[in-house]
């Protein structure tokens, strides 16, 4: 298991690595920790408490999820010693096309509207996970949401102040077209139009509602019945494209996870449409070099970066819709391949560009029970509060994953209806000789599989703990040489960086770098636990 020191603190943090012996609940709310947590202690299993947790989210930090998301979920099964994985990432639907969004004088996928909107793949995943490793109805799991939904719950601090920020761009979606955001702004804005505010509560009997009928139906209700008829009829009133059959042909799908070692550890994420794989080649590139000593340097952040824009490089271009690939995952992952992509590293920063591989508003929630079991899943609309469209009467907000879609008739990840698009969001997981060590990851975006990666060279390479590795300052790629570094790495280390030839802008906004959250079992079966210092995240343990 991963060795460090738990009394060691290297970064600005005023909290600690929390321990548990029975069972342990992450996630960016509190109240959304407790809930895992409390299904645990009632008797039920890491699975339970993440099922019941990813239904409260959408309620709890509507920010960054919805009951229009998409999730995926690796699984750990401590009596089969065998680790699952499940994509419950949506399809766009089959009457939309690339031609269409062009002929509507786009050249690149919106953000806003109807365009981007997919089948969600969320409740779909909760149903799935549930009946196959599950050992509690979904009445009992969805329970605690229903009653913060009837009753209200305070809105948290990091929550409010993505709020205020998100509704701004609905506000300018419905400038130009306020039909199909008219219920979203009576969801989630106050009566007098001003975004909720840290503290106050609020209320979403409609959502209440809608996990009611949920449960009783095992989600069916969302793609064969009633509320799938709904999201249809508003959809083809209010200009989208959706169809009956787009909801009833949708299906979740179980997949094998695709690893790396590094260091002498497993690292798993779930295969693309999902780039998990960036980890992978990053971590597969970084293998072949030796990082300092000492983390803050420049020669640190430089070399990670490195990695980062050659293996988002070749993401970009080659990942999508695995039915429509045509690199294959072990050809980016080919050691070979990684070597040649390793080579082109040297002390200057390199303009990215993807190789030839044939040559050759989210949120993350992680749980850990008694029994071994451990839960890696991660939920999200995309962009926080995702298309701007809701469902009037359901309290379903729909997620925006299409605009990951490009509108390039050459391209593998060209929108097509019927069709899952790249996806950014991805749950991570650890293994020592084929032994679970625990769940990982970091929401964000883009940001994601540079955070996973940080992450994981903070443990292995540099023998942080769990609370340490989430603290450590951020660097983050975003696009050409540009980086993003958060303040607390210092001023000479940037200007070490712009000597290196990168352009550096520093960050003070750290919500904007990623929130992870992070569960080790250790050598006597005692789970350590770090939690992210910039949202409101929460280690809940029993």
């Amino acid at each position: 298991m991963p060795q460090f020191d738990s009394l060691t603190y290297h970064y600005t943090s005023r909290r600690n690595v929390v321990y548990a012996q029975n069972a342990m609940a992450c996630t960016s709310v509190p109240l959304g920790a407790q809930i895992g947590l409390d299904i645990m202690k009632a008797g039920g299993n890491a699975m339970d408490a993440a099922v019941a947790m990813a239904a409260a989210m959408p309620l709890l930090e509507p920010t960054g999820n919805g009951l229009g998301s998409d999730c995926f979920a690796l699984v750990w099964i401590e009596k089969e010693q065998k680790l699952y994985g499940l994509n419950a990432s949506g399809v766009a639907p089959m009457a939309l096309n690339a031609q269409t969004v062009r002929s509507l004088g786009y050249d690149a996928m919106p953000k806003e509207g109807w365009l981007p909107t997919m089948v969600p793949g969320a409740p779909a995943g909760w149903a799935a996970l549930n009946g196959r490793f599950g050992t509690k109805p979904l009445s009992e799991l969805f329970a605690p949401a229903i009653g913060y939904a009837q009753n209200g719950y305070p809105v948290p601090v990091n929550v409010a102040r993505q709020w205020k920020k998100d509704s701004q761009r609905i506000a300018q979606a419905m400038k130009n077209n306020a039909a199909p955001h008219e219920y979203w702004w009576s969801c989630f804005m106050k009566p007098d139009g001003s975004p909720y505010q840290a503290g106050e509560i609020f209320r979403f009997p409609d959502y209440a509602k809608t996990l009611q009928t949920l449960a009783d139906t095992n989600c069916e209700s969302y793609y064969r019945g009633e509320l799938m008829k709904k999201i249809v009829a508003f959809s083809q009133k209010t200009g989208g494209y959706f169809c009956e059959q787009d909801f009833q042909n949708y299906h979740p799908e179980w997949v094998q996870p695709i690893t790396q070692d590094y260091r002498g550890y497993t690292v798993c994420e779930i295969p693309p449409n999902g780039h998990g794989i960036t980890v992978l080649m990053a971590l597969g590139i970084l293998n072949g070099l030796a990082m300092p000593q000492h983390r803050e340097c420049a020669e640190h952040y430089h070399m990670v970066m490195e990695a980062i824009k050659l293996a988002f490089a070749d993401a970009k271009t080659y990942v999508a819709d695995p039915r429509y690939m045509q690199t294959k995952v072990s050809e980016l992952l080919d050691p070979a391949y990684l070597a040649k992509r390793r080579a082109l590293i040297t002390n200057h920063a390199l303009q990215p560009q993807a190789g030839d591989p044939h040559c050759g508003g989210t949120i993350y929630l992680c749980t850990a029970d008694r029994e071994g079991n451990m839960v890696s899943l991660i939920q999200s609309n995309y962009t926080t509060f995702g298309s701007g469209i809701a469902v009037p009467g359901t309290g379903i907000s729909l997620q925006n994953r299409g605009a990951n879609f490009s509108l390039e008739e050459t391209s593998d990840n060209c929108l097509q209806g019927g069709k899952k698009s790249y996806h950014t969001i991805i749950p991570g997981f650890l293994l020592k000789n084929g032994k679970a060590v625990g769940p990982f990851g970091v929401m964000g975006a883009f940001m994601q599989p540079q955070g996973q990666t940080e992450v994981i060279v903070n443990t292995l390479d540099y023998h942080m703990n769990p609370q340490e590795a989430l603290d450590a300052p951020r660097i983050q790629w975003i696009g050409g040489k540009k980086l993003q570094l958060e303040r607390e790495a210092g001023e000479q280390i940037a200007e070490q960086l712009r000597a290196m030839g990168h352009e550096v802008e520093m960050v003070d906004d750290r919500i904007n770098m990623g929130r992870g959250q992070i569960i080790w079992r250790c050598e006597n079966g005692v789970l350590a636990a770090g939690t992210e210092p910039r949202c409101d995240g929460c280690a809940a343990a029993w």
